[in-house]
């Protein structure tokens, strides 16, 4: 490591006195290039980010209210049936199921 005191007699640093130049730094650190390559890639993500919401919310649909006292069907896509091996064999839905209660907005009490 390079000591970069002033001498007390001649006030000049220790390392002009060794070296006879100034000490110089590889990368000036307060230049901005890098900076701005940054926001530049922020910015880019953000608008990145903003189109992707606006084609996943193409599909979304609002989702519904449930109220207890509702009749509702019960969807088979992610149930297992151990009676019937053969999925093509199930109905789509099953049954019509009162509302109990709401718990959260996306679970529901049957």
């Amino acid at each position: 490591m390079i000591n970069n005191k002033v001498h007390s007699a001649t006030k000049i640093s220790l390392f002009i006195m060794n070296y006879r130049r100034e000490l110089r730094m590889g990368v000036d650190i307060r230049k901005k290039g890098k900076v701005e390559k940054a926001t530049k890639f922020v910015e880019r993500m953000k608008k990145v980010q903003e189109d992707m919401k606006r084609q996943v919310d193409k599909k979304r649909k609002e989702n519904e209210e449930w109220k207890k006292g509702n009749r509702v069907m019960l969807s088979t896509k992610n149930l297992v049936f151990k009676e019937r091996p053969a999925k093509k064999l199930v109905d789509r839905y099953i049954g019509l199921y009162t509302i109990e209660e709401v718990v959260f907005t996306n679970v529901i009490k049957l």
